[in-house]
Order: C-alpha cells, then sequence, then structure tokens
C-alpha cells in the first residue's frame, strides 16, 4: 500500500498500482500547467468523509509506494483517470478497467466522484 502525500500533511494510502496510474495523470497535467482538484474517500479509521486538494504547479506532492517493482501500465486506467481529471469536479481514483477500455461489469466511467 502506496501513500499520496500532499504539501507535507494531508495524505492518504492508495494501492501501489493505482498510485502509479494516479501519478501519472497528475504528472502529466502539471507538465501542462493544469491545475485541478483531487478527492479521495477516507477510510473509517481516520473518521471516514472526503477530502479534496487542489493540485496545481508549486504544489509538493509525495508518491510513496510499499513496493520496489514499477507495475505494467493500463493505458484505459490512465484515460479513465484522465477523463476524471479533466472534468469539474476533478481527479478520482476509479476502478481500473480492462485493457479494451471496458469497466469490469461493463460499467461506464462515473462523472462523479464519489461521496
Amino acid at each position: 500500500m502506496g501513500k499520496f502525500i500532499y504539501e507535507g500533511g494531508v495524505k492518504t494510502e492508495i494501492e501501489d498500482r493505482a498510485l502509479t496510474h494516479v501519478q501519472l495523470v497528475i504528472t502529466a497535467k502539471l507538465r501542462r500547467g493544469e491545475p485541478f482538484p483531487f478527492s479521495w474517500r477516507e477510510d473509517a479509521s481516520v473518521g471516514g468523509g472526503r477530502t479534496t486538494v487542489w493540485i496545481q504547479p508549486g504544489s509538493s506532492l509525495v508518491f510513496k509506494y510499499f513496493g520496489s517493482r514499477q507495475p505494467s501500465i493500463n493505458r484505459a486506467w490512465i484515460e479513465a483517470l484522465a477523463f476524471t481529471a479533466n472534468a469539474p469536479s476533478g481527479l478520482y481514483l476509479v476502478p481500473e478497467p480492462s485493457e479494451s477500455g471496458e469497466q469490469p461489469g461493463g460499467g461506464d466511467i462515473p462523472v462523479t466522484p464519489p461521496l
């Protein structure tokens, strides 16, 4: 289980494979100078709820991985995450779709962040 740390304080645990995909989307947007919100659900062990941070060039971000190996990259997942990052609601973690781009169970990519 990896960690995403924002501005040295706000943090959340994200599975290493998912964190790798989130990192690729975040760094691509920051390279283009595009600020955006990033939201996630908090675990019940820390009180539950949802956290949103504003990510912009100059933000202090840390992607801390538990494992040492780079996971394989699923292009369809990158595209699904980028879709959320480019929406007004901002980036949030969506389930990993199959390599063909279809979500398991045939679901569509959600367009609003989870509550």
